[in-house]
């Protein structure tokens, strides 16, 4: 029988190394916060939307994402776009979408460095167990986009492969729509 709590230590001890992995060279490659990171991530994926959902999307209030999206725009990363009403969209500018792109590259390349030291039957193994995870993290409505917000979604979805916690998006939904059937 497996210590629960050996195994939870080891994960929580992984995910800090793997996170401070892939948040140094993040936040290096945008010249930004980690949540500025994360917002252009989140706006390339998902361009114009307001202050106040890319925060919630982020992580953060709405006062702090109106200082990151200040921030970004001072940086030139991204822009406000007046619509209807007292509506702002925010888009990333090219550079933000370059930004982006770049900063998924090197995330991606930090961890395929060490998933790299696993032998194929493992990384299945391991791909596996990382889905069936996720899938237990999501648990509201919104949890996809705050989980996905530094998700390389084109990667997540190659060669037909089902993004986890899209799919547990979708479950939660369809339980909580009844069937007109």
């Amino acid at each position: 029988m497996h210590d629960t709590r050996r195994i939870a230590n080891l994960l929580g001890a992984a995910s800090l190394a793997f996170s401070d992995l892939m948040l140094a060279g993040v936040t290096a490659v945008a010249g930004t916060s980690t949540s500025g990171a994360a917002a252009l991530v989140v706006l390339a994926h998902a361009p114009g939307l307001s202050v106040t959902e890319l925060g919630r999307r982020v992580g953060l209030s709405q006062p702090a994402a109106a200082r990151m999206v200040d921030a970004l725009e001072r940086d030139g990363l991204v822009r406000r776009e007046r619509g209807w009403g007292r509506w702002v969209a925010v888009l990333p500018t090219e550079l933000g979408r370059r930004a982006a792109d770049d900063l998924l590259a090197s995330r991606g390349g930090a961890l395929a460095a060490a998933v790299e030291r696993l032998e194929e039957p493992e990384r299945g193994e391991l791909e596996r167990l990382l889905a069936k995870l996720l899938d237990g993290l999501y648990t509201k409505p919104g949890d996809a986009e705050h989980l996905c917000r530094l998700c390389d979604r084109a990667a997540c979805l190659a060669q037909g492969s089902v993004c986890p916690v899209g799919q547990a998006d979708r479950d939660h939904r369809a339980r909580e729509t009844p069937d007109d059937g």
